[in-house]
């Protein structure tokens, strides 16, 4: 059976920090306006990217328990199949994406744009952002915001067949982005001319496109057998 790959979600997290920064990194400037003082943004930080994964989280889970009711009805084995070369065939154009090479993924971008339009107007309700609780809020909102990426780990999430499973892969996908969101409260400026430097970006782009395309492998040969 084919199994996505926790830690590889993670990277792909992790990896596409620049998309990442490009997409939240107007929240974060929202957090941090009018906070002279580092210490107290942390925690403001904190609470954002805790209800932003909680989001992504929740959105595993319901998308694995979708799936895992199909499968106690009938033998989806091949549904399954198509699932799983679905996410890889979207990582692998978000490798593309990210490594400057594609703008393809960005179409699918346009599909959350209906459910966006409508989470949008709340996240105003909670700006300026002064309190832990304003914070989470805005993160768990924020997570519903149209991304190639949530998107790639999403359908790996359904491919899973399981709500536990689906959430913990969103899990592990939501923390590899952590350490990008989190140093950019710090070092914006710093951290997004790294992120857009060439090289970074066509490795970065590499890396992931290279995880899609070891996926794609994998459930060829399984498939085969």
């Amino acid at each position: 059976m084919l199994e996505v790959n926790w830690l590889a979600l993670f990277v792909v997290g992790l990896l596409g920090g620049g998309h990442c920064v490009g997409m939240c990194g107007g929240i974060v400037g929202a957090l941090s306006f009018g906070l002279p003082a580092s210490r107290a943004r942390w925690p403001l930080m904190l609470a954002y990217n805790l209800g932003r994964v909680g989001s992504y989280a929740l959105v595993g889970a319901l998308l694995g328990a979708l799936a895992q009711g199909g499968l106690s009805m009938a033998d989806f084995a091949p549904l399954r199949w198509g699932l799983f070369v679905a996410a890889q065939l979207m990582l692998v154009a978000l490798g593309l994406y990210l490594a400057g090479l594609s703008a393809l993924v960005t179409r699918f971008e346009t599909l959350g744009r209906p459910v966006w339009r409508r989470v949008q107007p709340f996240i105003a309700r909670f700006l300026p952002v002064r309190r832990l609780s304003q914070a989470l809020a805005v993160g768990a909102l924020w997570g519903w915001m149209p991304c190639g990426l949530v998107y790639s780990a999403s359908l790996s999430a359904l491919a899973s067949g399981s709500a536990a499973k689906g959430a913990g892969l969103m899990l592990a996908f939501g923390l590899g982005t952590l350490p990008n969101l989190l140093l950019m409260g710090a070092f914006a400026e710093r951290l997004k001319t790294l992120l857009q430097r060439r090289a970074v970006r066509l490795v970065a782009g590499l890396s992931v496109l290279a995880l899609g395309v070891a996926g794609l492998l994998g459930a060829l040969l399984a498939h085969a057998g």
